[in-house]
């Protein structure tokens, strides 16, 4: 995450707090944990193992869960924290939709004294204090993975020049900022790497698919190059690529992040040629730090999520091991 451009705890601050653990979660033998989570909707593979993570976790710690699917839209997330405030629950924990205009419901819920846990997403926002943690990944370096990895595929490329495509996240979020900014930190120093189109493809198969090919229509046969900021958007793509005619992951390299089983079954056959991790099974450690604010202990400003890159070469090895 992009933690430059954002008003957050400084490290004196981080190095005071506990470490929230990956130990086994605490039962309740009183009142239950009560947490409101706001889901930003189900526009992916991703997205939805990232809610079976929640769920899953909630059972298994014996925390009383309130979910509401945004379905991706911000005013629908607004709504669910204002009724989780109404309700009083113990936490407030969500994935924001998009990066701004959260300070005035957030302001509300530390009026009502509920700590408010950000998961896979940050906020921009004036007041720091108006979340406890962010807990997820590293956008921006999933950004300079992928980058790494063209630089590396372009020292071996024949080509003058490599003209890259790119489907961004939904707008004004969090990952499609700073997966843009990690690969263009990249890439920027490079004469042969060249985007010539980008446009947002909303994380979605669907728009994936129908941005690819306006992308295809606008520049033909000159594309090298296609970075997805997510794997269901570059799954799309792969359909419009082979509908022009086209051999996605040979015509045209393709690159994404998430690390879905999906990803993982497109690297096989042959269409799709590196997808960098992002986890989503963040349930265990959302359950582990809600219990910890609960009992009046400190947790890390931001909780971050150990991720790899893999390329086509191990996708067959590393198949099995999936768990979403």
């Amino acid at each position: 995450m992009h933690f430059t451009r954002r008003t957050i705890l400084g490290a004196a601050v981080a190095a005071a707090c506990v470490a929230v653990t990956t130990a086994a979660a605490p039962a309740y033998a009183q009142k239950p944990l009560v947490i409101g989570f706001s889901q930003v909707g189900a526009e992916s593979e991703w997205r939805t193992a990232n809610t079976a993570s929640v769920k899953d976790a909630a059972k298994k710690a014996g925390v009383t869960l309130k979910f509401a699917d945004a379905q991706q839209r911000q005013e629908n997330q607004v709504k669910a924290i204002r009724s989780f405030i109404a309700q009083r629950v113990d936490i407030i924990a969500f994935s924001p939709v998009v990066e701004s205009g959260w300070d005035t419901v957030l302001r509300e819920a530390k009026a009502a004294k509920i700590p408010v846990i950000l998961t896979d997403r940050s906020v921009n926002v004036s007041d720091p204090t108006l979340f406890v943690s962010l807990i997820g990944s590293d956008f921006v370096e999933e950004g300079r993975k992928a980058g790494r990895w063209l630089v590396e595929y372009a020292k071996k490329s024949p080509a003058a020049t490599l003209n890259i495509v790119e489907l961004q996240g939904t707008v004004g979020s969090a990952p499609a900022i700073d997966r843009k900014a990690g690969f263009e930190e990249i890439i920027k120093g490079n004469p042969k790497l060249k985007v010539v189109r980008t446009q947002t493809g909303d994380f979605t198969r669907a728009k994936g698919k129908e941005v690819m090919e306006a992308f295809l229509k606008a520049q033909g046969k000159s594309i090298n190059v296609l970075y997805a900021h997510n794997d269901d958007m570059a799954i799309g793509a792969i359909q419009a690529i082979e509908e022009a005619g086209l051999k996605p992951g040979k015509d045209i390299i393709i690159i994404s992040i998430d690390g879905v089983k999906g990803a993982f079954e497109a690297m096989i056959a042959g269409k799709l040629n590196v997808t960098v991790e992002c986890s989503p099974l963040l349930g265990p450690q959302l359950m582990e730090a809600a219990a910890a604010v609960k009992a009046g202990k400190a947790i890390p400003k931001r909780i971050v999520v150990n991720e790899g890159v893999f390329p086509a070469e191990v996708a067959a090895k590393e198949f099995p091991n999936r768990k979403y």
